[in-house]
């Protein structure tokens, strides 16, 4: 049985055995976490089609765009910045290591610690791949409005 408080927002359901379909809707139809990972996944389906031509996924590009900096970072930073486990960023990485796109080093001040950088070829894939980055994001935003990339923006800060 769906209950609600005065003002008919959601209050619980009590269902006598297991949780009732009212529930399934009302998940399917509000939940944050469901909307943000089908809208994830469409832009990366998006994204990983739009650089297919490169040989890259939308992953691997975001990956070594953070490689991208004057400093080398270490594995934990990229981790961090990604929101990552560092598992799996090292899992993300082998691929791109074995294209020699990407090297990995030991840090000199912290011998236990690890440095990303991109070799030359993956800077030369990375600057090819702009572009193609650039026009797939530039229709993305277009479908969504004035202002309202912007704002999705600051709401998904404000979330992460």
């Amino acid at each position: 049985m769906l209950q609600y408080d005065k003002d008919l927002s959601y209050v619980h359901m009590t269902t006598v055995r297991g949780t009732s379909y009212e529930t399934t809707i009302l998940v399917r139809d509000s939940c944050l976490c469901l909307h943000v990972q089908r809208a994830a996944r469409a832009l990366a389906r998006r994204f990983d089609t739009a650089l297919r031509s490169l040989g890259l996924t939308n992953g691997q590009f975001s990956l070594m765009m953070s490689l991208n900096r004057p400093e080398a970072p270490t594995i934990g930073a990229v981790a961090s910045l990604l929101a990552m486990d560092r598992t799996t960023l090292t899992a993300a990485l082998k691929p791109l290591r074995r294209r020699s796109l990407i090297k990995i080093t030991t840090n000199h001040d912290d011998h236990r610690a690890r440095l990303l950088e991109l070799t030359p070829q993956g800077r030369k894939l990375l600057a090819r791949a702009v572009p193609v980055w650039t026009s797939t994001h530039a229709a993305v935003e277009a479908r969504l409005g004035p202002g309202e990339p912007d704002r999705l923006r600051k709401n998904l800060r404000m979330l992460s």
